[in-house]
C-alpha cells in the first residue's frame, strides 16, 4: 500500500481547480487542501470594481475589466476534457469564464477540497534529515474571516504554486513620471472606457491587454496613444489610435519620445506587465526570482533541489486551461513515482539548454518563461514523459489560424466562430 499523499495547493483560479480535478480523481493517492483567499473560485476571472486594496487590506487580485472578451476561442481554450457551453460564441466574456470555472469546480466535485477566505502566509520546507526527497511542507495560512483566530500550520507532503502572476502590475521607471500632472494607472486598475471620454490617452506597450484596452477606449477617448518598441501592426486600426515609438522622458502633461515627437496627454496607462508574486514562500525555499526569470524549474514545472514544490501556469501567451492541464499531470506523474525524474544535475542542464536557446534567438532574459508557438511541442514533451493522454491536434491548428486574422485584422476578429469537427478539423462559422 502507498501512502495517501497530502497536497496543499495555493489558489482556487483555474490552474488550482485543475490541480484539484486531477488529485480529486484518484482519492487513493492524493488529498488534496486548496487555499483561497477569496471567497469563490475563479482567480483573475472574478470581476469587481474595486481597485487598490480589498475589505482585508489586501491587493485586488483581479485584473478583469467591464467589456473584456477572451483573445483566444473558446474551443482551444477548455480543459481537455471539459467543453464550453456550445451555445456561447468562440469569444466569450470574462463573465463566461468565470461561469465556465464554476461549473467545471461543481462537474468535478471540487469545492470540497477547497478552504475560502484563506490567507497563505508562509510555506518552509522541513528537513527531518538531509534528503531533500523526504522533507514535508509546513504551510501557514490565516483566516480572513477570523481574524481573532490567528495563523494556523499543517504540514503536506508536496505543494502545488497556483495562484497566477496577473495580480502584481509592473511600472517601468521613466525619466519625469513623477512629474506627470495627469492621470496614471496600470491596466490592473482599468475598469470602464466611459471614463475617458474625451481624453488623449497614452497606452505604454502593445502586448494583448495595450491593444484591446486601446480598441476599448477607441469610441470614447478623443486620442490613443500606443507606445511601444515593438514592429508596427500590420492590421488596420481606428483612425484616433496611433502607434508612436517608446518613451523618452515626461514632464507635467506633455510626452517626448524617443523620435524627438512630443505631445500632450490626460492619462498614461501602462500595460506593461505584471511581477510574480512568491512572497509567502520562506528563503528556505531556493527559488530565485530575477527580471521574470524563475529557477530551478525543471520543465518550467518542477522544483529541481525540492521536487515535492511546482508552479503550475507561470508560463506567458498560453492557452491557459490546456497548458494546466498538461503541467498538472506532469507533476503528478513524478510526484506519484510513475515517472522516474532525471538526476538534479540532468534537471540543471535542461532547463539551462531552453534559457540558452531562447537567448540565441534574440529574446530577451524576461521572456525565459515566454511559450507562444514553442507550447504545442512542450506540452507533447511533459505529456509524453507522465504517460498522459496527448492533446487534440486541432487546438494548435486552430490557435495558429486565429493568430494569423489577430494579426491581420485586430478590430474584427473576435466575431468569428468556429466549430471543432474531429481531433483534426475545425470550421470557421459565419461571424456574428
Amino acid at each position: 500500500m502507498m501512502n495517501k499523499l497530502r497536497v496543499a495547493v495555493i489558489g482556487g483560479g483555474g490552474a488550482g481547480l485543475c490541480a484539484a480535478r486531477y488529485m480529486g480523481a484518484r482519492p487513493d493517492r492524493f488529498e488534496p487542501v486548496v487555499f483561497e483567499k477569496a471567497d469563490c473560485v475563479g482567480g483573475t476571472w472574478v470581476y469587481t470594481e474595486e481597485t487598490g486594496k480589498d475589505r482585508h487590506g489586501l491587493p485586488i487580485h483581479s485584473s478583469m475589466y467591464t467589456s473584456l472578451k477572451t483573445n483566444l476561442p473558446k474551443e482551444v481554450m477548455s480543459f481537455p476534457d471539459f467543453p464550453f457551453d456550445s451555445s456561447l460564441p468562440s469569444f466569450v466574456k470574462h463573465t463566461d469564464m468565470l461561469k465556465y470555472l464554476q461549473q467545471y469546480a461543481d462537474h468535478f466535485n471540487l469545492l470540497k477540497y477547497i478552504q475560502f477566505n484563506t490567507l497563505v502566509e508562509s510555506v518552509r520546507p522541513v528537513k527531518p534529515s538531509s534528503d531533500t526527497k523526504s522533507i514535508t511542507w509546513e504551510v501557514r495560512v490565516r483566516n480572513l474571516e477570523n481574524q481573532e483566530s490567528g495563523s494556523t500550520s499543517s504540514h503536506y507532503d508536496a505543494v502545488m504554486v497556483c495562484n497566477g502572476h496577473y495580480a502584481l502590475p509592473k511600472i517601468p521607471e521613466m525619466d519625469g513620471l513623477d512629474t506627470f500632472s495627469g492621470q496614471i494607472l496600470h491596466s490592473h486598475n482599468y475598469r470602464h472606457p466611459e471614463s475617458y471620454k474625451d481624453q488623449s490617452v497614452l497606452i505604454v506597450g502593445a502586448g494583448a491587454s495595450g491593444i484591446d484596452i486601446a480598441l476599448d477606449l477607441s469610441p470614447h477617448a478623443k486620442h490613443v496613444y500606443l507606445s511601444h518598441w515593438k514592429p508596427r501592426l500590420k492590421t488596420p486600426i481606428p483612425s484616433n489610435i496611433k502607434e508612436v515609438q517608446a518613451v523618452k522622458s515626461i514632464c507635467k502633461t506633455e510626452v517626448e519620445f524617443l523620435d524627438g515627437h512630443k505631445d500632450s496627454f490626460d492619462c498614461i496607462l501602462f500595460c506593461s506587465g505584471y511581477y510574480y508574486d512568491f512572497s509567502f514562500l520562506h528563503p528556505d525555499c531556493s527559488v530565485d526570482v530575477t527580471d521574470g526569470r524563475i529557477t530551478p524549474l525543471y520543465k518550467h514545472v518542477i522544483h529541481q533541489i525540492f521536487p515535492s514544490l511546482c508552479f503550475i501556469g507561470i508560463a506567458i501567451r498560453i492557452c491557459p486551461f490546456p497548458h494546466f492541464s498538461a503541467q498538472t499531470q506532469f507533476f503528478l506523474a513524478a510526484l506519484d513515482g510513475s515517472m522516474k525524474l532525471p538526476t538534479q544535475k540532468e534537471m540543471q542542464e535542461d532547463e539551462a539548454r531552453d534559457y540558452q536557446k531562447k537567448l540565441d534567438e534574440g529574446l530577451p532574459h524576461r521572456y525565459a518563461h515566454l511559450m507562444g508557438e514553442r507550447q504545442w511541442g512542450y506540452h507533447s514533451d511533459i505529456l509524453s514523459l507522465a504517460g498522459a493522454k496527448q492533446h487534440q491536434p486541432v487546438v494548435e491548428k486552430l490557435y495558429k489560424h486565429v493568430s494569423v486574422y489577430r494579426g491581420t485584422d485586430v478590430s474584427n476578429y473576435k466575431k468569428m466562430n468556429f466549430d471543432i469537427m474531429d481531433n483534426e478539423n475545425f470550421v470557421q462559422l459565419q461571424s456574428l
